[in-house]
């Protein structure tokens, strides 16, 4: 019975390698994400080329501004997206399989990437997410037309509980901090 009871927490223990096929897609879908954003931003710069040119009327060359800063967000938008996928890669890795030496022994390292359980994870990924959805509200902010005053009232609330949601994240990653270091997160003197 030892000797069953062995051999099934075994397999059990070593089932956790079927996560590398989540750190495999997401870090290829990560890598995907990167190449459009760089792809894109080369287009970007062909057309930005244009700007110069002297025969361009001042619609067209406001029109090509426009266009040049709405597609800027969407690579910004693009990369933080290619981020939360290495980061949920490399996450998961560490969780489940191994700990990244490389990662831990380098000076070079970011603590973005050191994860150390599941709400580490979490909160890595959730602040990216939100600078996401930052920088989609100001894509959708450029091309945003106030046609009656609810519109403005309507955007003004989404910059207040984005403001707001920055706020938190800034106060709960000062009282972690705090936590960590054996305070409250009052300032003692």
């Amino acid at each position: 019975m030892k000797y069953l009871e062995s051999l099934f927490e075994g397999a059990l223990w070593n089932s956790r390698f079927v996560i590398l096929t989540a750190v495999v897609g997401s870090l290829l879908a990560g890598f995907a994400i990167f190449y459009m954003a760089t792809v894109d931003v080369v287009f970007l710069f062909q057309h930005a080329l244009h700007y110069a040119d002297a025969s361009m009327t001042e619609e067209l060359r406001k029109a090509l501004h426009d266009s040049t800063v709405s597609h800027i967000v969407e690579v910004v938008d693009g990369y933080l997206l290619a981020t939360v996928m290495l980061i949920f890669s490399l996450g998961l890795y560490e969780l489940f399989i191994s700990d990244i030496d490389q990662a831990h022994g380098s000076r070079a390292s970011s603590k973005i990437l050191v994860i150390s359980n599941l709400d580490d994870l979490k909160s890595r990924l959730a602040k990216v997410i939100l600078m996401i959805m930052i920088v989609t509200l100001f894509e959708e902010a450029l091309g945003m037309a106030i046609e009656a005053p609810i519109d403005l009232v309507y955007f003004g609330a989404a910059i207040a509980l984005i403001s707001l949601a920055l706020y938190l994240t800034h106060a709960s990653d000062g009282h972690a901090v705090a936590a960590e270091a054996g305070t409250d997160g009052k300032d003692p003197h």
